[in-house]
Order: structure tokens, then sequence, then C-alpha cells
């Protein structure tokens, strides 16, 4: 595992020059970076438990531990933070719904080791049979289906509190478009903060919790200790209905190959050293893994995160050291319950204004992927691969087969699959021109959040 050198003289990043992977800065501003990169993932980290009923604290906990893991696997050469992934929301939320947190933990689990065998056969194989098997129409119709199956789930807590969800939001797009830099990626940070305090002094905050004794979120703040262990769950792989939802997860799979294979290429660009490319395999199997401890306790998933990309690409400084603080003190706020009941408080129309921003964007990044990729959108295969599966997964279509359940993001998945192969197959071989005429290129770069 490589060491660090130090770089320059410690203090200072000439023009021009980065701070590699294995260099670092002086350790007070080591340490204030990795205190700067906890702030950008702190955002996007701890909603995803917010809105899926998972444990802020354990949540938080297992972002760090699985940096550290990250880095570890990667022999400290792939600078990355480890954070929520989005992609678990839609799968979770059902999950949950139908057979309790235990059947949504065994799915995160799923995910885990199903990513981790792919990082094994990318490492010893390649990246080409990803890039066969999710072309830019395919990989950007499944992450844009997966935010917008989400969006009835926005709309039912925008319309409890219409008032401060519509302050919110209008927050998270004000702060986005006024500030340039790190205090305009964390936008939705700063729009959620401002709804907080206006329901905190409308009152519309102080909502008794019926499910916790009918305490306020004030009594439950003040009753929470400042230190305390965070609250772990096993999974639950016998519970009637676990399989079944375990397949909502599969898709999840894909979403986190494009988002690792992205932010390794991402890294590689920046740094000028296409010899990070090396560690593909090395980033999926580390996420898978850290994937599958976070579930196997109660964690919500993990992805490499574009917000942390954001920081470097600010700063310049690549340097593994910034990320190891990062880790540690991430696992040092998950031991304070009274920081994980001030999340747990978020009024419902504070996250219903956000994820309707939210939830939009993890859509748009789909499209993104079109755009960049300039996806040829006058042949009838990429047309039908795009809005058959995007309709799926808006309307959130629905099949039961036997005991198994399966909802939109599966089967609006399933059918960008088969359509844009088969279909390719069948014009090619009849020679129509419906086909996709361009090469199969690259997925990425998608980084963590969209925000």
């Amino acid at each position: 595992m490589a060491l660090w050198k130090l770089h320059g003289d410690g203090r200072t990043v000439e023009p021009g020059a980065v701070v590699r992977p294995d260099e670092h800065l002086n350790w007070p501003a080591t340490i204030a970076i990795g205190l700067q990169h906890v702030i950008a993932m702190f955002g996007a980290t701890f909603l995803v438990p917010t809105l899926t009923g998972f444990p802020v604290s354990t949540t938080l906990l297992f972002s760090g531990v699985g940096t550290l893991l990250f880095l570890l696997i990667t022999r400290n050469q792939l600078p990355s933070y480890l954070g929520s992934s989005f992609a678990f929301i839609a799968p979770i939320t059902a999950a949950v719904a139908a057979g309790g947190t235990g059947s949504a933990l065994a799915g995160v689990v799923a995910v885990g080791i199903l990513l981790t065998v792919v990082g094994l056969v990318v490492q010893f194989a390649g990246l080409r049979w990803v890039d066969a098997l999710m072309p830019p129409v395919v990989a950007g119709a499944i992450v844009a289906l997966i935010g917008f199956n989400l969006a009835p789930t926005a709309w039912n807590n925008f319309q409890l509190d219409p008032i401060t969800a519509t302050i919110t939001l209008v927050a998270i797009i004000l702060f986005a478009v006024l500030f340039r830099g790190f205090l305009g990626r964390i936008s939705i940070f700063l729009g959620v903060a401002v709804g907080f305090i206006y329901a905190a002094f409308t009152g519309s905050f102080e909502v008794p919790n019926a499910l916790r004794g009918g305490k306020t979120p004030s009594e439950l703040i003040a009753e929470a200790p400042w230190i305390g262990l965070p609250h772990f769950q096993l999974p639950d792989f016998i519970a009637p209905g676990t399989w079944s939802t375990i397949a909502m997860f599969l898709p999840v799979v894909l979403v986190l190959v494009a988002e690792n294979v992205g932010h390794v290429r991402g890294v590689a660009t920046m740094t000028e050293d296409p010899a990070i490319n090396k560690h593909t395999g090395r980033a999926l199997i580390a996420d898978g893994v850290a994937t599958t401890i976070a579930g196997g306790f109660g964690g919500s998933g993990t992805t490499t995160y574009g917000e942390n990309i954001g920081v470097m690409a600010a700063t310049r400084v690549y340097s593994t050291a910034v990320y190891w603080v990062a880790g540690l003190f991430a696992i040092l706020l998950a031991f304070s319950p009274k920081v994980g009941e001030v999340f747990n408080s978020i009024p419902a129309g504070v996250l219903g204004g956000a994820t309707t921003a939210l939830y939009g964007l993890i859509g748009i990044i789909g499209i993104k992927i079109w755009v960049d990729s300039k996806v040829d959108f006058s042949r009838p295969v990429n047309q039908y691969t795009a809005a058959v599966s995007l309709v799926i997964g808006i309307a959130g279509f629905s099949m039961q087969l036997g005991d198994f359940a399966f909802g939109g993001i599966v089967l609006g998945t399933v059918a960008a699959l088969l359509i844009y192969h088969l279909g390719n197959l069948i014009a090619r071989a009849r020679k129509t021109g419906a086909d996709d005429p361009k090469p199969l290129t690259a997925v990425g770069p998608l980084g963590g959040d969209p925000a």
C-alpha cells in the first residue's frame, strides 16, 4: 500500500500542479480539506436514510467505514468518498412497505455481493463487456427511470405541507444559481436548512411523533445523548416476500457500476494519470464489499460521490490522506445519537421540497448521459428503448409472477435491455436501418449524488 510524500513545501499547490494520491500537504491543511469533504458529502448522505427511514447514524457510520475499506482495497491509490447511493431509495422504500426493514437490508446485501462479483470479473476480464451491455442509451434510461419512478413519493411529502415544501424548493434553486463552486454544489443541503428553520419558526416542526410516545421532535432531540452507539439491525432473508423484493434491487447494480466506472475515469482525467484506470475492478469490489457490510448491519448502500469529485477539482488535492481524515471523522459523528435525532426530525414538507428537486435531478443525470454521448434518437431502437422504459418507470408498472412482485424499476430496466439488444439484432439482420449505429462507448462519468 502506497504511503504519502510531502507535496512541495506542504502549504501551497503551484499553478497547473495537483497533489497526487500518493502525496499530501502538511497535516493541518490535510485535516482541513478532509473536513471539507465531510461537509460536501453530508447533505446527500443524510438524505438517503432520512427518506428511507433508516437510522442516520448507522448509515453515516458505514459510509465512513466503507470509505476506509475503499482506500484499503484500492491500495490507497484511488481517492474517493463512499456516501449513501440515491439509487437505493426507490427499492428500499418499496421493500420496507412490502416486507419490512429486514427485507430491504437483504436487498442491499444482495446488491453488494453482486457488485463485488462484477468487480472481480472486471479486474480479470476488463470493461468491454460492461460497455456492450450498457451502452449510453440503456445506461441513461436506467438512471433516468430510477429518479422519475420516485416522483409520487416526492408529491406525497410535498402535499403534507405545501408552503414549507415550496420555500425549501425555492431556496434550493436560488442557492444553486446564486453561488458558484462549493456553496452551489451543496444547494440541497442549504435549502433543507432553510426549510428546517422556517418550519421551526412557524410551528410545523413540532408535530408529535405518534410512533415514539407522542413526543415532539424537540423533546426527542433534547433526550438523545451526545455520545452513544448507532442502531444496528440484521437483514432478513427468510421472511415471506424477501426474495421477491430483492429483485427490485438488481437494477441498482447497473447504476453503481456506471457510477464507479465514471468516478475512476474522472479522477484519471483530472490527475492526467491513465494508470488510475487499472483500479476500476478494485473500485467495484470495494464498493461492493462496503455495501454488503452496510446492509448486513442496518446501513444503506454506498457509492462513489460526485460532490467530493467537485471538492478535488476545486482544491486540486487528490491525496488519499484527506479521505482517511474524512472517513474517520464521519465515523466519529455516527456515535452521536443527538446528531442523528436532529436529522430524523426533518419535517415532511422540507423533505417534499428537497425530493422534488433531488429525484428530478437523478432523472436529468440519465438524460445527460444521452446528450454527452450524442445518442441518435432518430433510430427506432433508441427511441423505443428510452420511451418504453421511462413510461414503465414513471407510471410505476408492476407485475406479479407467483410469489414474486416486480415494480417499475425492474420492469423498466428489463425493457431497456431487451428492446435495445433484441431490437438491434433484428434490425441489423433485416437491414432496416432502425438499429443504433454508434460504437458501444463507455458509460459515465456519473459520480455520486447529482446534487
